[in-house]
């Protein structure tokens, strides 16, 4: 039961880490422009984000996929900047006509994308069990459970921000993602950089 609560809070610390916040900026893009009254999509999108991310962590572990993880470095910023810009685009639109088969697609791609950035570090400490399979459920466990976190408190401050200070939703998901995309900007420019 100790090495499920290690992997576990493994997975939480790697969310909800400040040093590493694009998993948390990425999560703040992707469900700025729903409201609690659209959960189950949040709900649905969290998950496929976590299948994703467990996905390529499970292709890298078992050395199915290799990549070049500077690329990745450039490419996680990319994803939070096309989300980001994603929801600027439909910001007018109403919550439930966003066009969600595509949100769903690009959320799992982009959760391959962020859990190839954390696989090196997966396949560590992992390295000294028998099977990395359960470690890597659990792991996926502890994400899932920061994911929420993360998502229940943008929400709340949604809700806040358009049903008490009476902001548009409009302009929630338009200010979300202009800071967002003003905090992505030169963590992408630094990985370009890198390259």
């Amino acid at each position: 039961m100790s090495q499920f609560w290690l992997y576990f809070q493994l997975g939480l610390e790697h969310v909800l880490d400040w040093n590493a916040y694009d998993h948390i900026l990425f999560l703040i893009v992707l469900v700025a422009s729903f409201s609690f009254l659209t959960w189950k999509k949040v709900f649905w999108l969290v998950t496929i984000f976590t299948v994703g991310h467990m996905l390529s962590l499970f292709l890298a572990v078992y050395k199915i996929v290799l990549v070049n993880t500077t690329w990745v470095e450039f490419l996680i910023p990319i994803t939070i900047l096309a989300t980001a810009i994603f929801n600027m685009i439909n910001a007018k639109k109403k919550e439930n006509k966003n066009n969600v088969g595509l949100l769903y697609f690009s959320t799992a791609f982009f959760g391959i994308i962020h859990g190839l950035g954390f696989s090196s570090y997966f396949k560590m400490i992992a390295s000294g069990t028998d099977s990395v399979f359960l470690p890597l459920l659990e792991f996926a466990l502890g994400i899932e459970a920061a994911q929420i976190i993360v998502v229940l408190g943008v929400l709340l401050l949604s809700f806040l921000f358009q049903n008490v200070l009476n902001i548009t939703r409009r302009d929630w998901i338009l200010v979300i993602s202009a800071i967002v995309i003003g905090i992505i900007l030169p963590i992408l420019k630094e990985n370009y950089l890198a390259l």
